[in-house]
Order: structure tokens, then C-alpha cells, then sequence
């Protein structure tokens, strides 16, 4: 290791971290950064990471719904990213809230940054930096050690401008172009937000969407447990091909883009969907975050609170998929979160934080 390097340790632990930690380790780089890449087992993390051609080392799988086991799998995960950490001998430990990374760096002393967009979630230990969207209030605002920084717009903004439709997705789902198209995301049901009401209109809203002769679901389970429910549940109209489970892990934004509308029980695919322009409806009945609040203020996303909002709501009708190949291409996100990163690895770790911290 070079004494100048700029040696940057970015930990993903959910499959929405691989898309948005994407452009970020490609801006690094080319400001001469070097990005040191671990990736959990789960969630289909190893594959998109493996679809998007990153250069990652598997660290550590997922460990269930039990708490015990989960907090047990967190500390295991934790020691295994020492490793990392011992080799590499990053400056910096960045995340999306990875709380094995957050512990490992702790153990360590390597400053750490986190990176959150949803206030609500539990930490395990407080970061150096929090780096979050300016859209949360200042009320909300997890602690951290040496402050906390923002970028303007939400998480989805740092990487979605770049997005172009591929229609290979359609090709390997073997979509019939004919029927309405709906993504369904489920809830995570292993999450320690999960509200079991989440999962009554997850099954509601596939009775209503099924009941009509002119759709057709593609289905996004988030474990190979809920798969196998899911299939068990569902077994007719998957083999009437009504319903599809991907068989791979797919480009989520281009499978977005040519749906007609999107229902989920999580954030992000909801966030992506209010970015692209997609028709979007939220069955996630935990705590509702700001992020969410600023979309459904702006009418970018419709919350299904109750079974009833299910037909009230939800405009099952064709969308007009007109692509911009000529948008301007840029994010203010990213580059903020680029200069907020680069300047605090080249040693300015007062600076960024004198205009953004809060007091």
C-alpha cells in the first residue's frame, strides 16, 4: 500500500446496495481512490454484483428471522470483516447502514461513514459520520460521532439519471406484451420494521390483480424462504405463467421501467419506481420515513394503508413507456456524496462537516 493511497472499504448487505454503490465506486476511482469491495451472501447480492461485473469478496450469508440468530449472524459477520479490515488497512469504511461493517471498523478505528435513508431503522453503533438525503429533518437525524452530512434529493437520484431500459429482462422472463404488466415486490417479513398487517395486503392486492383475465405478475421474493411460500401458495398461476419468478437475478430498473405500475412491500423499489415516472403503490405498514412522506406529498407514491384502499386505489390500467434518450444525464446527489467522501480521504475531516453539521 502506497502511504498517499486513498484506500476506500465499501461493505454491501442488501441487493438495492449494489446498484447504488455502483456509480459511487466508479467515481472514486477515477479520482484516484482505491475501492475495496465486500458483499453478504443474501438477497441476491452476490449475483447482481456479479451482473454488474464488481470485483467483491463474499463475506458472511444471511442468518434468518430469529433474533438471536440474526444478532449472532451480525456478530460472526462482524469478526469476519476484521479480516478485511487487518489486510486492507482501509482510511475509510463506508456503507448503507451495514452494521457488521460499522462493529468491524469500531474494533478497528477506522472511521466510518454511513450512509441511511430511512430514519427509522435501529443502529448497533454510532458511525463518524452519518451521510443522508436533506430531504429527512433535522429532528430525525441518527447521531454520529463527528456529524452528520447530507446530499439534496434521495438515494435513488444517485443512480437512476444514468438509467437506460434493456429489454433483455422481458426477454428472459418471456413476458406476453399483451397483458397489463405489475411488479410485486413482497415485505420483508424478516426485517425487524416488518408489520404483519404488510403481508395481508400483499396477499390482498395478488387476489385483486388475479382476478383480472388481462394482467400478468412478475413476482421479486426476497429469500429463498419466501420463494418456496410463495410457490407453494401460488402454484397454479405460476404454471399458468399469470404469475413469474425470475429464474436469475434481473436489471430491477429495466423490469421497473416497462411495468405499468409497481406494488412493494419495501423502499427502494418503491423510491425507483417514483423516480422513473412509474406508477407506484407502497404495502409497507411500518413506520412511514420521510423519504416516503416527501413522495406522497408530491403524489410520486400512494400508500395502501388498509385492504379496502386496494380497489379504491390502485389504477390497474396500460402506461405510456416513452423513454428520453436525450435527457441530460447527472446527478447532484452523486457528486455531493463524491465530494463529501474524497475530501474526508484526502485528510479534511473538519471541513465538509463545519457547513452541514448540525448543532
Amino acid at each position: 500500500m502506497k502511504a498517499n493511497e486513498k484506500r476506500i472499504w465499501i461493505d454491501m448487505d442488501n441487493s438495492p446496495h449494489v446498484p447504488f454503490f455502483r456509480p459511487i465506486i466508479s467515481e472514486l476511482e477515477k479520482r484516484g481512490c482505491s475501492v475495496i469491495l465486500t458483499a453478504r451472501s443474501a438477497f441476491q447480492v452476490c449475483e447482481l454484483a456479479d451482473m454488474y461485473h464488481l470485483k467483491y469478496e463474499a463475506i458472511g450469508s444471511h442468518s434468518g428471522k430469529n433474533p438471536i440468530m440474526k444478532m449472532a449472524g451480525l456478530f460472526i459477520r462482524a469478526i469476519q470483516l476484521l479480516r478485511i479490515g487487518l489486510k486492507e488497512k482501509p482510511i475509510i469504511a463506508l456503507s448503507h447502514g451495514s452494521r457488521a461493517q460499522l462493529l468491524a471498523a469500531m474494533i478497528l478505528r477506522v472511521p466510518s461513514i454511513s450512509m441511511d435513508d430511512y430514519e427509522h431503522s435501529r443502529e448497533i453503533a454510532d458511525p463518524t459520520w452519518m451521510l443522508m438525503p436533506d430531504v429527512i429533518p433535522e429532528a430525525s437525524v441518527k447521531a454520529a460521532k463527528k456529524g452528520v452530512l447530507r446530499y439534496p434529493g434521495i438515494k435513488e437520484d444517485v443512480y437512476v439519471p444514468f438509467f437506460e431500459p434493456d429489454e433483455t429482462v422481458m426477454r428472459i422472463l418471456a413476458v406476453d406484451t399483451s397483458n397489463l404488466l405489475i411488479t410485486i415486490r413482497p415485505p420483508a417479513i424478516e426485517a425487524h420494521y416488518h408489520n404483519s398487517l404488510s403481508e395481508v395486503l400483499f396477499e390482498a392486492s395478488m387476489a385483486h390483480i388475479l382476478s383480472r383475465k388481462d394482467t400478468q405478475i412478475v413476482l421479486l421474493p426476497r429469500s429463498k424462504a419466501q420463494k418456496a411460500a410463495i410457490e407453494e401458495t401460488w402454484r397454479q398461476e405460476i404454471a399458468q405463467r399469470k404469475v413469474i419468478i425470475p429464474p436469475q437475478a434481473i436489471d430491477g430498473l429495466s423490469l421497473i421501467w416497462y411495468s405499468d405500475l409497481v406494488i412493494s412491500g419495501g423502499g427502494t423499489m418503491n423510491r425507483e419506481a417514483a423516480a422513473l415516472g412509474v406508477p407506484v403503490y407502497s404495502i409497507f405498514r411500518g413506520t412511514i420515513g420521510a423519504v416516503d412522506q416527501y413522495l406522497c406529498s408530491v403524489g410520486r407514491l400512494t400508500l395502501i394503508e388498509i385492504v379496502e384502499d386496494i380497489e379504491k386505489k390502485i389504477v390497474l390500467s396500460r402506461r405510456k413507456k416513452n423513454f428520453d434518450a436525450e435527457r441530460v444525464r447527472k446527478s447532484p446527489a452523486l457528486e455531493r456524496i463524491i465530494e463529501i467522501i474524497d475530501s474526508l480521504a484526502k485528510g479534511n475531516l473538519e471541513r465538509p462537516l463545519q457547513a452541514e453539521r448540525f448543532a
